[in-house]
């Protein structure tokens, strides 16, 4: 029986060791998919350890790969899991046979170099349940055998370059006996890459899902409805698209969303307001959008908001009003809507934020001591608002601030004088409010301050020499203002200047101080509209980064320095001084002085012996003819809003309001009659000619296609001189001068300054042109018209709308600075006589409210600007991508993507960053709504350019 036993005993031992011989994975066909992939492959260290013993034959047992780098096999040693992220891995996946791994369940190969496309077996390892493929450079559209890989939870392709669209295919049908599609996926992330089309309604069948990040493509449509079905959805990412249509309000179920990303789209409508019975909700971001009407109250029920944004917008109506108790919040931005409400009861104490920008809405109120209480903070923005009182003390103990920004508001009272224990601040601007005192001693502390701002404030006194201890400035404004004092020769220290040093506008005496020369990286230099004097010193050469000065309105004297930038500045750069002498076109010669004294000196030495040899009776005469030709200059001489009317042989209809001595006739005989071998431009209105007159500047003439023929006709031109006489007024440098108005016999025209170089549309036309006009140029003729266009709409009173701003009428120097043409001109053009050719603006840069309305407004320039500055930056008019431009898809828009071809791309970091500022702020003036459109002055200060003094 024993013997039995043991007979039975061996038996079952033989079969275990047959089962487990028939249990252990045949691993041939893995190993040689393997290697056979490797050697496709370019040779990477990270492949050493895949490879054949030497003694290796086909009768003996193939080698293992699990002790090879990146490989994890199961217990019968069939590989289960290939992990290669993060190798920099290179090559593509056309060699790597999937149907060799029966038993793979994890395929792990982010951040890597792969590139080629997904091929089609990837659809045949059919356990498979994790599939991370993002971060590299994959192409080509995502195979339809995915739908085979019923048991991935997560399948990553993020940030590639996959096209195509979201074929439904790829997701069950429905039914819950479905065996075909991602039936099983929790988490789909296909974020960045060139997906587009319509995301299906079948996407509502992963009934598991719980992330769908789907950001960063081309999706358009609506959202789908179907997603209120994802009940376990956690987050879902569709920002970056082109969605368009309401946010569907049933998503306001999804009781477990936290996270809710829908900016930069083209969403529109009202944001439903049970997206407040979100009470999981931590990320909430609807910034870049359409939407109107007023933001959901409850937004922060829960009380878990950390990161909210609604930027950009056109939301109305008051801040939330969960907002204020709502302590978990990090991160909030707001700006560019037109909320309502008053700061100072609308927001709590907020111990975490770390970021808030409400800019450019319409809050008012105070700022409360609370903010102080924001420890954490490291921005905070309200600029562009109509924040009264005092800047609490209290703000000085935000000792993380990085940015302070309450410019453009109406704050009274003195800075902080503790303002100097902000010690991380590198922005603060506090311009364009009502600050009075004397400039903080404290600000010199600010050793990290980088963007300096306090202009267009009402202070007064010295500027304190301790600013000169700010060494990393790179911008300082302070114009605008009623300092006095002399510049501080400490501002020299401040080597690290570029952008900008504007002292304008003050009452500022004393000399330039040399120590300015020191400042090699300069670029912009304005201590124009002040009371200095003396001479401007040679070190003043050493400034060789300079490409914008102004000195005028000073009482500087003596000759300019020899540097470039004194050589080539335009002549109003200068001008209204006492006596600057120089070789720039408006300034007496230097040798003019010594010239006049020895002409002095030889009259003097002749004065007895014309006294002697001269007669009483000649005297008289030379007395009488002197007095006569006095009297004919006198009268010759054509004083602005002077008018000539005589009935005796002249024209009645004769009309010349001209500030200056040039007489009709001159023009007359310069232009041979109007002579077309003169003319250099036509418009619609009439053409252009230039007009040479000896002992004067060239003039431009534009010779109107009208001619007063009745008295009823006269008094409506007698009304358009008027306008022209306060047109000639205008003295801006981005802005061509008008000398005057004549309506005499069969003519009527204007009389302008020549601007040399033609005008811009001509200049981008040209491919000469368009590589003569580098990026430098082409950022400072898009500042040069938003300057122009500020200082008209907000600068001057009564505020002037150009009406045809295009690349036509911004006219170049011979430095290639922007002259806006035509500024006013198009208002009173259009008379209601039928012989006025009607100026409603140009075809391709009307604002699209024009059309129905026929109404216009600033904002109709605003729009016109940001076709214009598009057009710089493209060097062709934008035509049909405007309509893609208004999706007001800021973050979207990459600035290189649409860049003049014709130019290198910029070397400059500094130059990248201004290009694509412009690029954001054109498309921001793009708006369908134009209300949500920005200001010239709000452009022009984001563009970084600070208007003339008024």
């Amino acid at each position: 029986m024993a013997s039995q036993g043991k007979c039975v005993s061996f038996s079952i031992l033989l079969s275990l060791v047959a089962l487990l011989s028939f249990c252990k994975a045949d691993t041939s066909k893995e190993v040689e998919a393997l290697l056979k992939w490797k050697d496709s492959l370019p040779e990477q260290s990270i492949f050493e350890s895949w490879y054949f013993p030497v003694h290796y034959n086909n009768s003996s047992t193939p080698p293992s790969p699990c002790k090879w780098f990146g490989i994890t096999c199961d217990m019968a040693g069939s590989v289960t899991a290939i992990n290669l992220a993060y190798t920099g891995l290179r090559g593509t996946l056309q060699n790597l046979d999937f149907s060799s791994f029966p038993n793979l369940l994890r395929l792990d190969l982010k951040f890597n170099n792969l590139t080629g496309t997904i091929p089609p077996n990837i659809g045949m390892v059919s356990k498979l349940q994790f599939l991370d493929l993002s971060t590299n450079s994959l192409n080509g559209s995502l195979p339809l055998s995915l739908a085979n890989l019923t048991q991935v939870y997560e399948l990553d392709v993020s940030r590639n370059h996959i096209t195509g669209i979201f074929d439904p295919f790829l997701f069950p049908d429905g039914s819950s006996q479905s065996k075909k599609g991602l039936v099983s996926m929790k988490n789909l992330l296909f974020q960045d890459n060139q997906l587009g089309g319509r995301i299906p309604e079948e996407i509502g069948n992963l009934k598991f899902l719980v992330l769908l990040a789907l950001d960063g493509n081309y999706f358009n449509g609506p959202i789908p409805q179907s997603l209120a079905n994802l009940s376990h959805l956690s987050i879902l990412r569709l920002a970056n698209n082109e969605l368009s249509g309401q946010i569907p309000a049933k998503l306001g179920t999804l009781t477990n969303l936290s996270d809710l990303r829908l900016l930069t789209n083209r969403l529109s409508g009202v944001v439903p307001i049970e997206l407040g019975n979100l009470s999981s909700l931590t990320v909430l971001h609807l910034a870049e959008n359409n939407f109107t009407g007023q933001l959901p109250p409850q937004v922060c029920r829960g009380g878990k908001l950390v990161n909210f944004s609604a930027a950009h917008n056109s939301f109305t109506g008051p801040i939330p009003i969960s907002l204020k108790n709502c302590p978990s919040l990090y991160r909030v931005r707001l700006e560019y809507n037109q909320l309502t409400g008053y700061i100072d009861q609308d927001f709590g104490v907020y111990p975490n934020l770390t970021y808030i920008d409400l800019s450019f809405n319409k809050l008012r109120g105070e700022l409360s001591s609370n903010w102080g209480q924001c420890r954490n903070l490291t921005l905070f923005q309200i600029a562009g608002n109509m924040i009264t009182g005092r800047i609490p003390d209290e703000i000085v103990q935000l000792s993380q601030l990085v940015k302070l920004d309450l410019s453009s508001n109406q704050l009274s009272g003195e800075i902080p004088e503790d303002i100097g224990n902000l010690s991380k601040l590198s922005l603060l601007n506090l311009k364009d409010n009502k600050l009075s005192g004397n400039i903080a001693l404290g600000i010199g502390k600010l050793s990290n301050l980088e963007f300096l701002d306090l202009s267009m404030n009402m202070l007064s006194g010295p500027i304190p020499d301790q600013i000169g201890d700010c060494l990393k400035l790179l911008d300082l404004s302070l114009s605008k203002n009623q300092l006095n004092g002399t510049i501080p020769f400490q501002i020299g220290n401040m080597v690290a200047l570029q952008d900008l040093l504007d002292l304008s506008c003050n009452s500022l005496s004393g000399q330039i101080p040399p120590q300015l020369g020191r400042l090699k990286s300069l670029e912009n230099l304005n201590l124009s509209h002040n009371n200095l004097t003396g001479s401007i010193l040679d070190s003043l050469s050493n400034m060789v980064s300079m490409t914008d000065i102004n000195l005028s309105y000073n009482y500087l004297e003596g000759p300019l320095p020899a540097g470039n930038i004194f050589q080539s500045a335009p002549p109003e750069s200068f001008s209204n001084n006492k006596d600057l002498c120089g070789k720039i076109k408006g300034l007496r010669p230097c040798n003019g002085t010594a010239m006049e004294e020895q002409k002095g000196d030889r009259k003097k030495n002749r004065k007895l012996l014309v006294v002697i040899v001269s007669s009483l009776a000649g005297a008289v005469l030379v007395s009488l003819i002197g007095i006569y030709a006095f009297l004919l200059k006198k009268k010759s001489l054509n004083h602005l809003m002077k008018v000539e009317h005589s009935s005796k042989g002249k024209d009645p209809f004769s009309i010349w309001y001209f500030n200056g001595k040039i007489e009709y006739e001159d023009i007359l005989e310069a232009t041979k009659n109007f002579d077309d071998m003169y003319c250099i431009g036509l418009g619609g209105s009439g053409k252009v000619y230039r007009v040479d007159i000896p002992g004067y500047d060239v003039l431009a003439v534009k010779k109107l296609n009208f001619q007063a023929r009745d008295y009823s006709e006269i008094e409506d031109i007698k009304h358009l001189g008027s306008e022209v006489a306060a047109l000639t007024e205008i003295k801006h440098r981005n802005i061509v001068k008008l000398f005057g108005f004549c309506s005499q016999g069969q003519h009527t025209f204007l009389v302008y300054e020549f601007i040399e170089r033609g005008s811009l549309a001509d200049m981008l036309g040209s491919e000469k042109g368009a590589e003569e006009l580098d990026w430098v140029k082409r950022i400072r003729v898009v500042k040069g018209v938003a300057h122009a266009l500020s200082y008209m709409h907000h600068d001057h009173v009564p505020p002037i709308i150009h009406r045809d701003i295009s690349s036509k009428n911004v006219l170049l120097d011979s430095e290639l600075e922007a002259h806006v043409s035509d500024f006013g001109t198009a208002r009173f053009l259009n008379l209601d006589s039928s012989n006025w050719t009607e100026v409603e603006g140009t075809f391709g840069y009307l604002a699209p409210e024009f059309a129905f309305s026929m109404v216009v407004t600033e904002k109709c320039d605003v729009y016109s600007f940001g076709v214009l500055a598009l057009e710089v930056v493209m060097g062709k008019h934008p035509g049909e991508e405007v309509l893609s431009f208004q999706s007001g898809a800021v973050g979207r828009i990459q600035y290189k993507d649409i860049l003049d071809h014709r130019l290198s791309p910029p070397e400059s970091h500094n130059i990248g960053v201004e290009l694509a500022s412009i690029v954001k702020v054109a498309v921001s003036c793009l708006s369908p709504n134009p209300q949500s459109r920005p200001t010239m002055r709000t452009v022009s200060n984001l563009l970084h350019v600070y208007a003339d003094c008024p």
